[in-house]
């Protein structure tokens, strides 16, 4: 399993949706690959952020570095607008003191030009995600 690039932002990809935004933490921060930088929650739940590819993209797993999540759905879609999502994955984490939860979710090869990452729960108010990378 090889990774694709540890910056998905530099294939193209962009954060097209996130459900809440901080100035200091911006969704874009989720894929720039480094781990310092982070997006964070508003603090309601469900969160959600949708990152669109170039073009459609073969995805063998996703690996999620993360803060406080407790579980996280994964759906996709093949068309070029954010819309009609099917569900490919789902993690319940293990709560994390003081470090990153690093999480890979297998999504089996699946061919997909958006990915819809929804937080159902936290183990606070508050989540971050400070990078999501893509293996092919």
């Amino acid at each position: 399993m090889k990774m694709i690039d540890s910056s998905l932002n530099s294939l193209g990809a962009k954060v097209v949706v996130a459900a809440s935004s901080d100035e200091d933490h911006p969704p874009e921060n989720i894929i720039d690959g480094d781990t310092k930088t982070f997006w964070m929650s508003t603090g309601m739940f469900p969160q959600e952020f949708i990152i669109g590819f170039a073009e459609p993209t073969m995805i063998s797993a996703v690996t999620v570095d993360s803060f406080n999540v407790k579980h996280l759905k994964i759906e996709k879609n093949i068309s070029q607008n954010a819309s009609h999502f099917e569900f490919v994955g789902e993690k319940e984490l293990e709560h994390t003191e003081g470090h990153l939860q690093s999480n890979a979710i297998s999504l089996n090869g699946t061919s997909a030009t958006h990915l819809r990452f929804i937080i159902t729960s936290g183990y606070d108010h508050f989540v971050s995600v400070h990078r999501v990378s893509v293996q092919n």
